[in-house]
């Protein structure tokens, strides 16, 4: 493809994706898969302008003082080559007008407002308030994998000479780590069963569940079953884990992960099946996914007030459900990919208020237990992991203990 009809397609999906509709990876995946004939090579520059342009979005419309995708894209590309970007014909970037360049070469470079500075909606920027968290939060991840069935050593040596610059994460001891993105399709590491793409600290979360063979587990939140695969591997495939979706068509993928993983000892249960007195009832809850905006960038513009009101309403109802179904000693485990206090902290305060028969375990006692001494947080009881304090996605985890 020639330079003009790559950015040609880049417009039309940059146009798709910020009407604010669908996921960006599901847009991109469909126009991909719909136009077979567009080469490797040109398929990663356009995925790569594409998000470049989500992650600077605030700023490109800050800079055009329009939404309008052609003046972003106008700015986007304003040190470009201008004559060949912009060539016409039916598959290129239309032709500059007079207007255009006039208007491009007299663009004033004006300070960013914080919110913009922080590419970020302005109602989440005075919610959240922290510039430093919130750009950290719209940097690339990296790439993250879960040993599986093996040790660290015998997977990082296997990667080494498959050609992959891989290292241990910093805290999970299960935990590998890639600064680029890994082909999964020609790893053989993952086609064996041995690594499963999951980021450090949900890795942490699913070990600090604490749980054991002998303990009634239920993943009530499962989606598609990362944490309950897990939790299986750390169990080394002894007792029984309940996966439960409220939506089961989420956890279609689930045996076929199994299976790679060789894992065996996940259910899938359906609403009506889930029990009572329960050891471990994880929920792993529906959130803004604030945490993970470092992955998927365009979400932040989906998400709206009335959204996230919904979203603490439904966590707090999967609480109060919880409370009902765990035993005397046992513990619900509460986590989210945020880092709105709202879904976090201010949830379990409130849930608390309302279950005077639960209390906060201590979380450092548990991680000196299953991880190691070194603990980077300041709060033993709420864990608010982030890209600045632990190097990973926004997790919030705690544990609350039902009491006798």
């Amino acid at each position: 493809m020639q330079i003009s009809a790559r950015y040609k397609a880049v417009e039309e999906l940059v146009a798709k994706i910020f009407e604010d509709k669908w996921p960006a990876d599901s847009i991109l995946n469909a126009y991909f898969r719909e136009r077979r004939f567009i080469g490797a090579k040109d398929r990663r520059f356009i995925s790569e302008e594409v998000w470049n342009i989500i992650r600077n979005r605030r700023r490109l419309e800050f800079d055009a003082k329009s939404k309008d995708i052609r003046k972003i894209m106008l700015v986007y590309l304003r040190d470009g080559n201008w004559e060949e970007i912009f060539s016409g014909g039916q598959y290129g970037m239309a032709f500059l007008s007079d207007e255009e360049q006039n208007w491009l070469q007299n663009l004033e470079d004006v300070p960013y407002p914080p919110d913009v500075e922080a590419e970020c909606p302005l109602w989440i920027y005075d919610k959240i308030g922290n510039i430093t968290l919130l750009k950290s939060l719209n940097t690339a991840a990296s790439a993250d994998f879960r040993v599986n069935g093996t040790t660290r050593d015998k997977v990082l040596l296997q990667m080494h000479n498959e050609g992959y610059q891989v290292e241990n994460t910093s805290f999970s001891p299960l935990g590998l780590r890639s600064g680029s993105r890994i082909n999964l399709n020609n790893c053989m590491a993952f086609h064996d069963g041995f690594i499963e793409p999951q980021d450090e600290a949900s890795q942490l979360a699913a070990i600090l569940t604490d749980a054991l063979p002998q303990h009634k587990i239920i993943d009530y939140c499962c989606g598609a079953g990362g944490k309950s695969l897990a939790i299986a591997d750390l169990l080394k495939n002894q007792g029984k884990i309940e996966a439960h979706d409220i939506d089961f068509s989420r956890m279609d993928a689930l045996n076929d992960r199994m299976h790679r993983l060789r894992i065996t000892n996940v259910v899938k249960i359906s609403s009506e099946q889930v029990d009572k007195n329960y050891d471990r009832f994880i929920i792993d809850a529906p959130c803004s996914g604030s945490g993970i905006w470092r992955r998927s960038p365009d979400a932040k513009f989906r998400l709206t007030p009335k959204r996230l009101t919904e979203l603490t309403k439904i966590q707090h109802d999967i609480l109060d459900i919880a409370a009902d179904r765990v035993k005397i000693g046992g513990r619900i485990i509460y986590i989210t990919c945020s880092v709105l206090a709202e879904e976090n902290h201010a949830q379990i305060e409130a849930f608390l208020k309302r279950h005077n028969n639960f209390e906060v375990l201590n979380i450092r006692d548990i991680w000196s237990q299953k991880i190691g001494d070194f603990y980077p947080f300041d709060n033993d009881k709420f864990l608010q992991f982030s890209p600045l304090a632990t190097d990973t996605d926004g997790f919030f985890f705690t544990a609350l203990q039902r009491k006798s």
